[in-house]
């Protein structure tokens, strides 16, 4: 029920909008991923500084019953709306470009195992309708892309995203993320970041419990003082980033690690950062069946796979690929005790070289700029 009304007020504001004046010069960025790795917010960012000739607009969190007629006047009259989920906009004369928000490793849309007909069915129409330009990297990106929403391949532009300068440009030094999340100093510090994808969709209590407790990876034989005292021992940081759900779970949870930090939105949004203008500063990365990986493989950096759930995740949900241990290039393990075997060679000859492959299959945009390389395509499209 409360996704139809949503729909209703969509619609309702899009007649309304109608009779807004189109501005040439104006863009307006709908975002809805936050600061974690957001393209819209990493472009909103370049066009300020790079383009002031045009009037950008940065309306979040999209989308949201509760903007103002202000926020509906500023879509309305862009020339250019883009957007980093489903494609939007409220007439045939705007230009829609679509960064999306990763390069995808979990099933989604009618690929996935946990959505309904109707809603895939009504998602295909609003890409077709509303999708003009669908920014890729690859061939490999737009097959898994058009498998799940049936995007019509004209659609694509290999221009790269957004989020990918922000990753090789951190915007701070190493020391002083190290200084600000961990409060120390070390010149032998390694910082490892930890980003799980949205483990409330197993629908499994348990996990959610383990979470809640403190237990962030949800291992069976988690125990924090070994995690931390193992991580000391090595001069390793683990920050651990987890979805925006997860992360309130943890409001009144003091840690009282000396080597792991939780990092919340607060601080990405009073320090007007992305998190991807961070994650050049870390060594290493700790994720599970999030699309992160596919990113961080152009920092060359080793990645820790967590794989305590994959079976159950792979039944609710599905993954695109497989199997699982052959499209990770990286370290598996199953518990803290494989965790903990691993961290003191975490790369090898090997794992670097799946690195390199998988990397050159994901990603056929190379160079940088990837930021102005969508501007041009949005603009010359007309």
């Amino acid at each position: 029920m409360k996704s139809f009304l949503f729909r209703v007020y969509l619609n309702w504001m899009k007649f309304l909008c109608r009779f807004t004046a189109v501005e040439d010069n104006r863009i307006v960025i709908l975002n809805g991923a936050g600061r974690s790795g957001s393209n819209g917010y990493v472009f909103y960012k370049y066009l300020q500084v790079n383009h002031p000739e045009f009037n950008v607009s940065l309306i979040e969190p999209w989308p949201s019953s509760h903007l103002k007629w202000e926020s509906w006047q500023k879509i309305g009259s862009a020339r250019y709306v883009i957007t980093t989920h489903q494609p939007f906009k409220v007439k045939k004369g705007q230009i829609n470009l679509q960064f999306w928000h990763g390069v995808p490793l979990k099933r989604m849309g009618i690929m996935a195992n946990n959505t309904r007909y109707r809603d895939n069915k009504r998602n295909e129409k609003l890409w077709h309708k509303n999708a003009d330009i669908v920014a890729s990297n690859s061939d490999l990106y737009e097959s898994l892309m058009s498998a799940c929403i049936a995007i019509e391949g004209k659609k694509y532009r290999k221009i790269g995203f957004p989020r990918l300068d922000a990753l090789t440009n951190p915007i701070i030094p190493k020391e002083k993320l190290l200084k600000d999340l961990f409060d120390t100093e070390d010149s032998q510090a390694q910082i490892g970041i930890y980003m799980p994808t949205f483990r409330y969709e197993l629908e499994d209590k348990s996990v959610m419990e383990k979470i809640k407790s403190g237990n962030f990876f949800a291992f069976s034989d988690f125990n924090g003082e070994e995690l931390n005292a193992a991580l000391k021992a090595r001069h390793q940081y683990l920050i651990v980033k987890l979805h925006p759900y997860e992360m309130r779970m943890f409001e009144n949870f003091d840690s009282h690690y000396s080597n792991i930090a939780f990092l919340n939105n607060d601080y990405l949004f009073d320090h007007n950062y992305d998190l991807y203008e961070l994650l050049g500063d870390t060594d290493f990365l700790m994720t599970d069946f999030s699309s992160i990986y596919f990113d961080y493989l152009h920092l060359n950096k080793p990645i820790i796979f967590i794989t305590n759930y994959l079976k159950q995740y792979e039944k609710v949900r599905g993954l695109l690929m497989g199997p699982y241990e052959e499209i990770t290039p990286g370290i598996c393990v199953n518990s803290q005790k494989e965790l903990l075997g691993n961290l003191d060679e975490l790369d090898n000859r090997q794992i670097h070289n799946r690195r390199l492959y998988w990397l050159d299959l994901t990603n056929q945009v190379k160079g940088k700029n990837y930021c102005e390389q969508a501007f041009n395509a949005m603009t010359q499209n007309n």
